[in-house]
């Protein structure tokens, strides 16, 4: 992984994690108007619109500025192809953060969300001294939790019936790593 502190980007053998640009927003909104994507994710709306996507990315700036929250476009380093999308929040007190991951469906199962989580982590735990780093998934959702397991996560426990999805309460799995310095 190579970090990039000049434009805020991570580079991966496969994979360039970068600021979301505006032009994205009609990309984000194909890979996320997905009812697929929308039944597995807590808040995302659906339908999904463009407006909805304009809306997300012009929050990020400010999000990174802020030293809060930092989302990544995640794509193909040689086209540029948009994937999906990487997050990590900053919880500076306790120097954790969740991360959170989409990848569009069309690109399922290529090992993507894996690459760009394992990059993240490696960015976090080095260059932002973070000491632990969390994420959960709906338990209808193992595939996330197979990215989790992939990148050295263990899973912590279950949160019984604890969100409402579609009129159905849902458990949520949570799976952690610490950074091994400490």
């Amino acid at each position: 992984m190579i970090f990039d502190k000049k434009t805020l980007s991570l580079e991966t053998d496969r994979l360039l994690l970068r600021k979301f640009k505006l032009s994205d927003a009609e990309m984000v909104t194909d890979l996320c108007n997905n009812y697929q994507i929308f039944i597995n994710t807590l808040s995302l709306p659906y339908p999904y619109t463009k407006e909805c996507a304009k809306t997300w990315i012009q929050g990020h700036e400010d999000n990174f500025k802020a030293d809060k929250l930092y989302e990544f476009a995640v794509c193909n380093k040689s086209t540029g192809d948009l994937y999906g999308s990487i997050a990590l929040s900053n919880n500076k007190k306790h120097k954790n953060g969740e991360l959170a991951y989409m990848i569009g469906e069309p690109y399922w199962n290529k090992g993507y969300g894996t690459e760009a989580a394992e990059a993240v982590i490696k960015w976090a735990f080095e260059h932002m001294a973070y000491h632990k780093i969390y994420a959960r998934y709906f338990v209808t959702n193992p595939a996330s939790g197979r990215i989790m397991e992939k990148i050295g996560m263990e899973k912590e426990g279950i949160l019984k019936e604890h969100v409402m999805k579609e009129g159905q309460y849902i458990d949520l799995v949570y799976y952690g790593i610490i950074n091994p310095k400490y």
